[in-house]
């Protein structure tokens, strides 16, 4: 590494969560064009979400490759020829991770026609769960599961199983307008689960959408210690500003203890591994050792038949109990953990810069924190003591009622949600082809994105709204440099 390059990443190491806010904010940051550190890569076309990490030495991406032959191709019903990548099922919602993380990016909510879904949904799924009683733990799940369809609701099924039900979306224009006189209009959307297989849900059923996010810079995030995301909640509550974050507290099937949330809209998952792992067995029906039985529920009779069916094909094949190996399961991990996130090549341009020192101004990067520094990571020498700008806290904040699913999560409760990190958000529309945002994808672009924040980031929105055209204009060009 250049001695320049050493130097800074000291200076900016040392100063990292404690610099005022506004004094990176008026110019161009040192380092700032490689997000992601010694990792970042240089692409800006369709497969920027797609590379190995940019210091990944080349025996280090065989791995990686393989990893990803597990999260892109997909896998079919049991038994079959390609013994290796069959078990999905018996309910699921994509054939493969990359069903709903195209490109390794942004999963999007149904194709519309005169505001009413028409297509069932894939990368968009939807959380269930009943609310505790009194007293009532909610245990190693985070939440109470919905008797009869569990804590996921799966719209499709493999050949001898029932899907469990059908997704409506419908949306309905809220129209807002700026202070400079220049409308703008909100969808909001209404969700209908429909066609139940299985009966009718519990009348209190908290029902959560959840897009599914960009997969790269994971093993980045999970390497910000503790202790400084901590210490940034501290910052926050000692601010006295509004803006109060907290850690969510989850339990993980990898470390078999609890540990602090990083990944999930609402930070419900602590490691890499747990999230991979579960979104196997959630999205696709594929078991492994850390969650080795599907979520068939007592109603559920066939797709409890047809567990069992399976599992005797493979006592008879003499093949392991589980879908996916440890050694595949370890692969995929590995993969999504060195996702490198791509360079910003537009960080020093001059609107740019006005658009970040509006974002500043506006109070937004007291939640989406630009820089953080890596601890050491066992393992991973290439994500150890890394610089990075990922423009997240990890932290749960209230995000007002405008955006609340009214369904708690371990922690967390109905109208919060985690920050979303920001890199790599302006590379989706040349990924993924939209520019659908939040955590359900309702908003359509960025300036709505940010105009359905409330509660603690009321302040910031009311910001908003008061700027000048161009002023939106500079702070939108920033949010896509990113």
């Amino acid at each position: 590494m250049p001695l320049m390059r050493t130097l800074c990443n000291a200076l900016v190491a040392s100063a990292a969560l404690f610099l005022p806010a506004l004094s990176i904010a008026n110019g161009f940051e040192p380092g700032e064009e490689l997000p992601g550190g010694d990792t970042t890569i240089g692409d800006d076309g369709r497969n920027a979400f797609s590379h190995p990490a940019a210091n990944l030495s080349v025996d280090r991406q065989t791995p990686f490759f393989i990893g990803n032959s597990f999260f892109k191709k997909n896998w079919v019903e049991a038994p079959a020829s390609t013994t290796g990548r069959d078990g999905l099922g018996p309910h699921f919602i994509t054939r493969s991770c990359a069903g709903c993380h195209a490109l390794d990016g942004r999963g999007a909510p149904p194709l519309t026609k005169d505001g009413l879904s028409t297509e069932q949904p894939v990368g968009l799924l939807f959380r269930l769960s009943i609310p505790a009683k009194p007293g009532e733990a909610i245990g190693r799940d985070g939440v109470v599961p919905e008797p009869t369809y569990g804590t996921q609701f799966n719209n499709a099924a493999v050949s001898g199983v029932t899907a469990e039900g059908k997704v409506t979306i419908e949306y309905v224009e809220q129209p807002g307008t700026f202070a400079d006189g220049t409308p703008y209009s909100l969808r909001k959307p209404v969700y209908r689960l429909h066609d139940l297989a299985y009966g009718p849900m519990n009348p209190g059923v908290l029902v959560s959408p959840r897009i599914a996010p960009v997969v790269i810079g994971l093993g980045l995030l999970e390497a910000i210690p503790a202790d400084d995301l901590r210490t940034i909640a501290k910052r926050q509550a000692d601010d006295g500003r509004g803006v109060s974050g907290r850690l969510n507290h989850v339990w993980d099937a990898g470390l078999q203890d609890w540990t602090v949330g990083r990944f999930g809209w609402k930070a419900n998952v602590g490691t890499v591994l747990h999230q991979t792992a579960g979104a196997f067995l959630g999205d696709m029906g594929i078991t492994s050792h850390l969650f080795p039985a599907e979520e068939c529920t007592p109603a559920q009779t066939d797709c409890l038949a047809r567990q069992h069916q399976e599992a005797r094909w493979r006592k008879g094949r003499g093949e392991p109990a589980v879908d996916i190996d440890d050694r595949a399961l370890e692969r995929t991990v590995f993969y999504t953990t060195t996702l490198a996130v791509p360079a910003r090549p537009d960080a020093r341009d001059p609107q740019v810069l006005v658009g970040k020192r509006i974002f500043h101004e506006a109070q937004c990067a007291s939640c989406h924190v630009p820089r953080h520094v890596t601890g050491e990571v066992p393992g991973y020498p290439e994500l150890s003591k890394q610089t990075i700008y990922p423009y997240t806290d990890l932290l749960l904040h209230d995000m007002g009622e405008g955006l609340a699913d009214d369904r708690p999560d371990f922690e967390a409760d109905g109208r919060e949600w985690r920050t979303p990190p920001l890199w790599g958000i302006g590379r989706i529309k040349t990924v993924n082809g939209h520019t659908y945002f939040l955590h359900d994808g309702r908003a359509r672009n960025l300036m709505e994105a940010i105009l359905w924040h409330g509660g603690e980031a009321e302040a910031a929105r009311s910001k908003v709204i008061g700027l000048s055209k161009s002023e939106r204009d500079a702070l939108v060009r920033f949010l896509e440099s990113l």
